[in-house]
């Protein structure tokens, strides 16, 4: 009883937290600042492009090489 009782709040719980997620990151986006002499927006800002396609390949072959080896322990 108790064990049902766990998992049906712990589904809600999931369930309902992008709802909460949602609400919590509304703001507006900011103004983004000027420079003092020109009033230029500036230029520049890190890009995460290219670190976020190495992570996303080093995981993928993370998965893969875990799923190689789980594969070859089974047989």
């Amino acid at each position: 009883m108790r064990t049902a009782i766990r998992k049906i709040i712990l589904t809600t719980l999931l369930i309902a937290s992008p709802v909460f997620i949602n609400t919590l990151l509304a703001d507006g986006p900011t103004a983004p600042p000027t420079n003092p002499g020109t009033g230029d927006q500036p230029i520049g800002g890190a890009p995460i492009d290219g670190g976020l396609s190495i992570l996303l390949a080093l995981g993928a072959g993370y998965g893969a090489k875990k799923f190689y080896l789980t594969r070859k322990r089974k047989t």
